[in-house]
């Protein structure tokens, strides 16, 4: 079985290294760039300050500050229409996933014609999009640096999954001094959102040595430092140890995909327009739940990564203890328990649950459902 990996072609980390970004944009000729990003960071300040370095390197932008929390068809042609009028050869997305995902999304039509929705599924554009710099402030999506754009079709009432190649940035920035001060909610849904992408991607049928590697590796981090994180927003190492966790379950599930927690949560967000990380810290417990009955022992994997003393213990409980240790820390980091709590309603399963199973994040699932099996993971969710 062959496999391809992507990454970009750059990936900047540590403390700083926004500088050695804005150094690189100088050096690669680029002149005019929109700035995507959203109205929080420009009232902190945040998008002045990435607008100045660059304006001293001789560099100029136009800002895009539209994006919202679950971006959608219009924020992306709301953002191309500014892109058009400054005839901007390149973007910079900045912020979490939200302005990363818009980004792309402007990004990929801006090269390649068309409207967004043209580009839902896998590999659906012919170029690549126009050089985008993704400067990450919170450590979860790895948007900054994976090949998935996830965009709402408000219309549907659904998350549009684009899983394409050419939407892999160019250069990702990684800077835990961007991190700071986060609230704690935030940092939770972020850090379990990371702690999704490193599970499915390790249960995925889709699944190499190098995924396994960097997954594990990215549950090990994520047990270690998100409840400090939590804790004290301003511990810059717990920040850049968990920019490191999500950069590597970026790096993991870009290649070995996802799988019903994703499927599942995209409906949601994009139905009742939720918090994405909130719903899949939900639904992770669930779907493993699910899962442990096809591969228990990938899950014990998990548990010991998650600090679980396994030897003496078999596939089935291994797996059980995982699901424990993932309900342990959702509840130390306090992520609601139910999908009710954030509004989802019984009556909207079956839509729900029809929408699931054409998302592309369900195909390397481990086992593949039924609709019945869905709605049931629906209901003990909720």
């Amino acid at each position: 079985m062959t496999s391809a990996f992507f990454i970009p072609t750059v990936n900047l980390m540590g403390a700083g290294c926004l500088k050695d970004a804005t150094d690189s944009i100088q050096s690669q000729g680029f002149k005019k760039g929109l700035i995507v990003t959203d109205k929080i960071l420009s009232q902190i300040g945040m998008v002045k300050q990435v607008q100045d370095m660059l304006a001293e390197r001789d560099v100029e932008t136009v800002v895009f500050d539209g994006t919202q929390p679950n971006p959608t068809i219009s924020n992306v042609n709301d953002g191309l229409a500014l892109l058009t009028d400054n005839d901007c050869d390149f973007v910079i997305s900045l912020g979490g996933g939200s302005p990363h995902d818009c980004a792309k999304g402007i990004a990929l039509v801006a090269s390649n014609g068309g409207k967004i929705a043209d580009y839902e599924g896998v590999d659906q554009s012919a170029k690549p999009m126009l050089p985008l710099i993704a400067i990450n402030t919170t450590a979860g999506t790895a948007s900054e640096m994976t090949r998935f754009c996830i965009i709402t079709d408000e219309a549907r009432h659904i998350k549009m999954a684009i899983v394409d190649k050419h939407t892999t940035p160019l250069i990702s920035v990684n800077d835990p001094e961007l991190m700071l001060a986060k609230p704690a909610s935030l940092t939770a849904a972020t850090g379990m959102d990371a702690l999704t992408h490193a599970v499915e991607a390790y249960v995925s049928i889709a699944a190499t040595p190098i995924t396994d590697a960097v997954a594990i590796k990215a549950i090990e981090l994520v047990q270690a430092h998100l409840r400090t994180a939590v804790e004290n927003g301003e511990d810059i190492e717990a920040r850049e140890q968990m920019a490191y966790a999500q950069f590597m379950a970026g790096m993991a599930f870009n290649n070995a995909s996802l799988g019903y927690v994703h499927a599942m949560a995209h409906q949601l967000g994009g139905f009742y327009d939720l918090p994405h990380g909130v719903c899949n810290a939900i639904l992770l417990p669930h779907v493993q739940r699910y899962n442990a009955q096809v591969c228990p022992e990938r899950l014990r994997d998990v548990a010991k990564a998650m600090g679980v003393n396994v030897e003496d213990m078999t596939a089935e409980q291994g797996a059980n203890a995982a699901i424990d240790a993932i309900v342990a820390l959702a509840k130390d980091v306090g992520i609601p328990t139910g999908i009710e709590q954030l509004g989802a309603k019984s009556e909207d399963i079956p839509t729900l649950a029809d929408n699931a199973l054409k998302d592309a994040c369900g195909f390397t699932n481990p086992k593949q459902a039924t609709h019945e099996e869905i709605s049931a993971i629906f209901e003990a969710a909720m």
